[in-house]
C-alpha cells in the first residue's frame, strides 16, 4: 500500500468473501482505503480491485506473518477482526479435538495476533476503532456447537477485556454479534461441503440475515462520531427470536 495516505485506513481480515467482502465494499464507499487481508490471494485481490484498496495475503493464525503484515502499514484507523469460522457440528462426546483447536486458533488467537500487532497504529491514529466479530454463540450454547460456542465466548471475552484495558486510550472497541446469517461459505464449510446439510440450517426461514446486512451494521457502528462507542450490537433476522426459537414457516 502507499507509504503515506491521507485517507483513513480500514484493515479487514477474512475479506475474501461473505461478511468481510461485503464490509470492504461498504467501508470503501464510506471513504476508507480498505486493506483486504485473507488467505486466498485471488479472492482478496478481486475485492481490492473492486474497492480501490490493497490486497494482503495473510493467515491470522501465523503470528510471524501477522507481525510482518503490520510492519507494511503506514497507518491504521479501523481494524475489523472478521476472520473466523466453524468446523463440524458434532456433540462434545464425539467432537474432533482438531476441529476445536482450529476454531480456537482462527477465532481467538487470530483476533489476538492481529489486534496486538496493529494496536500501536490504532492508538497513534488518535481515533482508532477495533471491531470484533463475535456471534450469538458467544452468549448462548446450543447442541452440536460446543467448539464454536467456546471459541466465540473467547472472542467476546477479548472484546470486553480490551475495552476495559483501553479505557484511557483513543481507541474504541465494538463487538458485533450476529445470529443466523446466510452466506455462500460459512455453513457449507462447517458441514464439510455437504450442501444439503448446510441448506437444512436455513430451511423454512424466509429471510435470514445476509452478509450485506451485517456489513451495513459494521459500517454504521464504525462511522459514528469517535466519542460514540457501540459496545455490543446483537443482530438477528426477525424470524429468529432466540437461538432455539426460529420461525421456519416461510
Amino acid at each position: 500500500m502507499p507509504a503515506e495516505l491521507d485517507q483513513k485506513v480500514a484493515v479487514i481480515t477474512g475479506a475474501g468473501s461473505g461478511i468481510g467482502a461485503a464490509t470492504a465494499r461498504q467501508l470503501a464507499a464510506a471513504g476508507f482505503h480498505v486493506v483486504a487481508a485473507g488467505r486466498r490471494l485471488d479472492r482478496i485481490t478481486e475485492v481490492a480491485n473492486e474497492t480501490g484498496g490493497t490486497a494482503c495475503q495473510l493467515d491470522v493464525t501465523d503470528r510471524d506473518a501477522v507481525q510482518a503484515f503490520a510492519a507494511t502499514l503506514a497507518r491504521v484507523d479501523v481494524l475489523f477482526n472478521n476472520a473466523g469460522g466453524a468446523f463440524g457440528a458434532d456433540p462434545i462426546a464425539t467432537g474432533n479435538p482438531d476441529d476445536w483447536e482450529a476454531m480456537f486458533q482462527v477465532n481467538v488467537m487470530g483476533t489476538l495476533h492481529v489486534t496486538q500487532a496493529l494496536l500501536p497504529k490504532l492508538i497513534a491514529s488518535g481515533a482508532g476503532t477495533v471491531v470484533v466479530m463475535s456471534s450469538t454463540a458467544g452468549f448462548v450454547a446450543y447442541e452440536g456447537g460446543g467448539g464454536y460456542v467456546a471459541a466465540k465466548h473467547g472472542t467476546h471475552a477479548i472484546a470486553a477485556t480490551l475495552r476495559l484495558e483501553l479505557f484511557d486510550k483513543p481507541v474504541r472497541v465494538i463487538e458485533i454479534a450476529p445470529g443466523m446469517v446466510r452466506t455462500d461459505e460459512f455453513t457449507v464449510n462447517r458441514m464439510r461441503g455437504d450442501t444439503k446439510k448446510a441448506a437444512a440450517v436455513y430451511q423454512g426461514v424466509a429471510e435470514p440475515l445476509t452478509a450485506d446486512d451485517v456489513a451495513d451494521t459494521v459500517c454504521w457502528a464504525v462511522t459514528r462520531p469517535p466519542h460514540v462507542n457501540v459496545d455490543l450490537l446483537v443482530l438477528r433476522p426477525r424470524a429468529q427470536a432466540a437461538q432455539h426459537k426460529v420461525d421456519r414457516s416461510g
